[in-house]
């Protein structure tokens, strides 16, 4: 018999698509009905990730193996619950809640089909956190992007559309270089269970190996156009920036999904043998471009949406870098970083919508002409009578205050723990006699200025929004819009509480999967459940 507490790990995949089968069958007109499942489904969803991630935390570092077909590995379809993977299914789950609570005060009505769309979402994205084989994370990656595709034209609008299509076509090359990786893998090493290639990858053959390698660097490519990484980032500034508010906040976690695939793969295909250390000066050189990339562009945009897509890359670059560069301390503290960056730029998606209520675009264009030629203080009286902020403005200019705290790594939010343990580790303060390295020194300090610049450009949209002279009306802004995004910085604040557990957790995350052998171990000693033929007591004459 498997203990309950193993059917956790199917769970997260499970629930989310029978959830979104169900809404299909559900008339569009009962939208109070499709709200209610979609909500339920996803708010079980939360409580059971956090549970898993509460049980892995307290017995050891793999709550389970789970074989789906009750075939042995590398036989059969298996799902792996680790620290890694369970500790990005809870950020999904813990993200999803609120941004689904937030598009039901007016998203998910503006097109068809957007709960089904959102659960299979899910679906996608915990799957590819789950899964064990590199056939099924093609499998849960086609369903996540087929998902995206959908959601990414909610709304329609023609930007959109534009935006939309270019993602569809740059997404649809990167699961076909997916699709040739994959196959060039399976070629080489005959299996595409990672636990098996983990084993057979330090034994393949050299005039094999650069076959397989070039399989792997094909495959990278695809993951590195999903995270972001330059130049394959052309595409996610205008998708994100002109999709839906809910949309824009949920895409956050799909370009960490390439961030997860690296670090997974690096460590535990390319960390021993003859290929170790294959593609880490890439991800190296290429997080750290991708970080200046993201900080010009956040300096140069004047759009709230576009700040945000930019934040992305800036939040991509610096963890891709952090990865190649293959220093455990600063790896775990990254991903403290994905933690806190995920959330917030979550909050900051949906919040932008809600600030951008007030404005006119007319107006917005005049504020920035008049900065740029100087005449911006010409018509200012002498004196003027105080005028009192509505309360709606100041909520929101208290959650835009939190957001920029948070993304530039100020104290005394989780994002500075998670800034001030990375930085601290890059240069080589929690290892004695280890200076630290040339790229080490240039990464902190591309990380201290891309916060400076974020610093900048969102000071200076603040006081664009919320202090401009050029008037503009008090947004109507519902309780099921404001309170997703405080829920979300909450969540934030309690984690800057809480580092030192929550940092605890993420080393003892990195000391197990840099360790191939317990994957592998863990993986090739699960055997199928007997079945009830076997089980049954045998009778004499049989």
């Amino acid at each position: 018999m498997i203990a309950w507490s193993q059917h956790l790990i199917i769970l997260p995949i499970l629930l989310p698509l029978l959830a979104g089968t169900v809404l299909l069958f559900i008339a569009d007109r009962q939208r109070v009905v499709k709200a209610m499942v979609s909500l339920a489904s996803t708010i079980a969803l939360a409580a059971i990730s956090l549970m898993h991630v509460g049980m892995i935390a307290g017995q050891g570092s793999f709550d389970g193996v789970y074989l789906l077909g009750n075939w042995e590995a590398p036989f059969g379809i298996v799902l792996v619950a680790d620290r890694l993977s369970a500790f990005m299914v809870a950020l999904t789950a813990v993200l999803a809640v609120p941004i689904l609570t937030f598009s039901l005060a007016r998203w998910h009505s503006a097109g068809a089909h957007f709960h089904s769309l959102y659960q299979f979402l899910l679906m996608g994205l915990n799957g590819a956190f789950l899964t064990g084989d590199l056939f099924n994370l093609f499998v849960f990656f086609e369903v996540m992007l087929a998902s995206s595709y959908g959601l990414v034209l909610h709304g329609s609008g023609p930007l959109r559309v534009k935006a939309g299509m270019h993602y569809i076509v740059v997404n649809l090359a990167a699961a076909l270089l997916f699709l040739i990786g994959v196959s060039l893998i399976y070629g080489t090493a005959g299996t595409l269970n990672m636990a098996d290639l983990a084993e057979r990858i330090p034994a393949i053959e050299p005039d094999r190996r650069m076959l397989m390698e070039a399989g792997a660097a094909v495959l990278g490519v695809a993951f590195l156009t999903k995270a972001g990484m330059w130049p394959l980032c052309f595409w996610l500034p205008s998708a994100y920036s002109v999709a839906a508010a809910p949309v824009a906040a949920i895409f956050t976690l799909m370009s960490k999904v390439g961030v997860y695939i690296i670090l997974r793969l690096t460590l535990l295909l390319f960390s021993e043998g003859p290929s170790a250390g294959f593609g880490s000066e890439v991800l190296l050189y290429g997080g750290m471009a991708t970080l200046v990339f993201g900080t010009i562009g956040v300096l140069a945009s004047q759009a709230l949406g576009r700040i945000g897509a930019y934040s992305v890359l800036v939040s991509s670059g610096t963890l891709l870098a952090v990865i190649g560069l293959g220093d455990a301390a600063a790896t775990s503290a990254a991903l403290l970083y994905l933690l806190s960056s995920t959330l917030t730029l979550g909050a900051f998606f949906m919040l932008v919508e809600l600030v951008e209520r007030s404005q006119d675009a007319g107006a917005t264009v005049l504020a920035v002409t008049m900065e740029a030629y100087g005449d911006a203080d010409d018509d200012i009286p002498e004196e003027v009578e105080g005028v009192t902020m509505p309360a709606t403005l100041a909520m929101l200019g208290i959650c835009f205050a939190a957001c920029t705290i948070l993304l530039s790594g100020l104290p005394p939010l989780s994002g500075f723990v998670a800034k001030f343990a990375m930085l601290s580790a890059l240069i080589g303060t929690g290892s004695i006699g280890v200076p630290p390295s040339g790229p080490a020194l240039v990464l902190v300090t591309l990380v201290i200025l891309g916060g400076l610049a974020t610093l900048i450009a969102l000071t200076r949209a603040g006081i664009r929004t919320f202090w401009s002279s050029i008037e503009g009306t008090v947004p109507r802004v519902l309780v099921m819009e404001i309170v997703p995004v405080m829920l979300i910085l909450a969540v934030t604040a309690a984690l800057a509480v809480k580092a030192g557990p929550a940092l605890a957790y993420m080393e003892a995350t990195i000391r197990t999967i840099e360790k191939p052998s317990l994957y592998s171990g863990a993986v090739r000693q699960v055997v199928p459940v007997p079945s009830w033929r076997d089980s049954r007591p045998t009778q004499e004459g049989d």
